[in-house]
Parts: structure tokens; C-alpha cells; sequence
């Protein structure tokens, strides 16, 4: 039984507007990260489900079937998508409708358990990581879905696709994390020169996740003390020119031994079974400079999947959304009104 408790909006006259922050740049992320779900319209419930108690923001429904739904990365949350989103505005008028964005399962507000109940379990797999993303939408009122996801969340996004073939209009994805990653959890060692700085980077989580909470800690103190963006270098094209709310919000959010525990379940994935049954178009976006994204991944992709365009968005990073997010939305041709647009 799905269980959602919606936390009330406040009086409008409590509400004044507030002004939207300057741009980092004119033309490279120019928008910072909000926490703030009302700047967009949105709500903010809780549901509590067999995979965990859920934090989702929705809203701006037209009465439609289908929903727009999007899925973070990891160490991330809901907020790594505000850029699109303030792009999304910027670009159309009042932007997106009918969206669904879950904090996924022991990132951002949201819990797993185990079957037992217990809290801050262990990450639940991909196949119901996805069920519970569906899930979700249903719970919300919604038959079917365009789902946009980002590296992990690009993962979860094609598995949301294959188990849900009807139910799924299209797929876009951002720097997702595919076949390269799978490789290189499953042979560190003889594959590491596929994705040299995920690999690396997965060391370092798993060390990490070994300390336990002092883990996360010494993350952040790095975020205080100004050394963690020189560390992300390799995530962004012009890491001195990220707005520093993108930076807080990736010390805020790492979970090393969620990313150790994602990694792994990528690495016991069947990709080639499970995306050949997507029927759907799937467009794909990856940075020039992306580390986490290997160019073999595109040929294998177009392989499995019948209806695949990728792009390539020069000049950015691993994060296109934050990075370059109306250019973002341009390739991927994301629809603000799913119900008669499909991707």
C-alpha cells in the first residue's frame, strides 16, 4: 500500500517571490542549484513504499496521463536538476508540467529498508529501483511517462523503459552511465584504461565508505575549506566557472557506500537482455570532455536499442543539465507538455 503524506503549501501572502539568482556565466552554468520546490511550483510529498519512505516534489498538473519524470545521478538529488528546469522557464514560459522528481532510494530525503523494515539498508537493485520510480508515478495518477535521467539515474531510466514498455512515450539521457561502467566494475584491473577516473573514483568511495560517517565528513570539511573543486575537475569542462552551489551540493550529497553499493549492482547487470526490449526513442546527451561516458558506449547502445540518437555537447562535462542546460534540452527535445509531445 502506497501511503502519501503531501506537506500543505503555505498562505500565498506568506509567499513573496523570489528573485531568481544571477547566472555564474552568460553562457556556462548559468544557473545555481535551489532547494527551493515552491521557485518551481512544485510540492513536496512523502510516500512511503515497499522500497523505502520516498521524497518526491511534483506538480503543475494539466490533467493528463502521462508525467514527466526525473531521475538524478548519483550523489545527487532532486535539486541537480533545478538548472533544466529554471532553463526549461526561461526558454517556454512557465516550463515543464505534470513532473515527478524522486529523491532516488538513500540519496537526498529518501530512506530504504529492508523487507524487515529496518532503516539504511542496502541499495535496492536496478530492476526495483525502476519498479519503484513507476511506482511512484502511478501512486501520483499518471498511466505513462517521458523519463529524462542523469549518469545513474540515465542507468534506472533504460531499465524503466525495458520493464515498462508500454507505459514509457521516450527516454533522454545525460551523461548516463552505461556499458563502460558495467566494464569496468566487473574488471578494474584489466578495463581500467576504458574509464580511468571512474575506476579511480571508485577506489576512493569504497576507502571512504570503510569510515563510515567520517567518510562523509571529510568530504564536506574539503567542501569548507575550498579543496573539493579543484578534486571535481574532472567531472566539469571549466570547473572554475561552476556556480559554487553545484560544488556544496555534491559534498552534501556523496554517499560512499551508496555509490560503492550502485556500482556494484551496474556491474551483475544483463544490459544487452534487458535494453533490447525498450521500444521507445531514446536520445542521448554526453560532454565532449566526459570522463564517465566512454565513446564505445554510443556503438553499443545503437546496437541494442532500435530507436537511439546520441549528441555530443562540446564543451561540457559529466553534467550537461548543470553545465549546459538549454543546449541540454534542445538536443534531447524534452517536451513541457508531455501529454502531446513525445520526445
Amino acid at each position: 500500500m502506497t501511503i502519501l503524506l503531501t506537506r500543505p503549501a503555505r498562505p500565498v501572502a506568506t509567499q513573496p517571490v523570489q528573485p531568481v539568482p544571477p547566472p555564474a556565466t552568460e553562457d556556462y552554468c548559468p544557473f545555481p542549484l535551489s532547494s527551493d520546490p515552491r521557485r518551481f511550483g512544485l510540492t513536496t510529498s512523502t510516500m512511503r513504499l515497499r522500497g523505502g519512505t520516498i521524497v518526491v516534489r511534483h506538480g503543475r498538473r494539466t490533467g493528463g496521463d502521462t508525467a514527466t519524470i526525473l531521475l538524478h545521478g548519483a550523489a545527487g538529488s532532486w535539486t541537480t536538476w533545478t538548472p533544466l528546469l529554471q532553463s526549461a522557464r526561461s526558454a517556454v514560459g512557465p516550463g515543464f508540467t505534470d513532473l515527478i522528481i524522486p529523491d532516488l532510494p538513500g540519496w537526498g530525503d529518501s530512506t530504504p529498508h529492508t523487507d524487515a523494515g529496518q532503516a539504511d539498508a542496502g541499495a535496492p537493485d536496478i530492476e526495483a529501483t525502476a519498479a519503484l520510480v513507476a511506482e511512484i508515478a502511478e501512486a501520483l495518477g499518471y498511466r505513462r511517462w517521458q523519463v529524462l535521467g542523469h549518469s545513474m539515474g540515465g542507468f534506472i531510466a533504460l531499465e524503466l523503459a525495458a520493464s515498462f514498455v508500454a507505459e514509457t512515450a521516450s527516454v533522454g539521457l545525460v551523461s548516463a552511465t552505461t556499458y563502460a561502467v558495467i566494464d569496468s566494475v566487473r574488471h578494474p584491473v584489466s578495463r581500467f584504461g576504458i574509464l580511468p577516473a571512474y575506476t579511480a573514483l571508485l577506489g576512493v568511495m569504497r576507502v571512504l565508505a570503510g569510515f563510515g560517517r567520517a567518510g562523509t565528513s571529510l568530504v564536506r570539511s574539503l567542501d569548507r575549506l575550498g579543496v573539493l573543486r579543484p578534486l571535481t575537475a574532472p567531472l566539469f569542462a571549466r570547473v572554475s566557472a561552476v556556480h559554487p552551489s553545484v560544488i556544496s551540493a555534491l559534498a552534501t550529497e556523496v554517499r560512499p557506500g551508496r555509490f560503492a553499493a550502485a556500482s556494484a549492482l551496474a556491474g551483475r547487470y544483463d544490459a544487452d537482455a534487458a535494453w533490447s526490449r525498450i521500444r521507445c526513442p531514446v536520445r542521448a546527451t554526453r560532454g565532449g570532455s566526459d570522463v564517465f561516458v566512454a565513446e564505445a558506449d554510443t556503438a553499443r547502445l545503437r546496437r541494442v536499442i532500435r530507436d537511439f540518437t546520441p549528441h555530443t555537447l562540446p564543451g561540457t562535462g559529466h553534467f550537461g543539465h548543470v553545465e549546459s542546460p538549454g543546449e541540454t534540452l534542445r538536443l534531447l527535445g524534452a517536451a513541457a507538455t508531455p501529454p502531446q509531445i513525445r520526445l
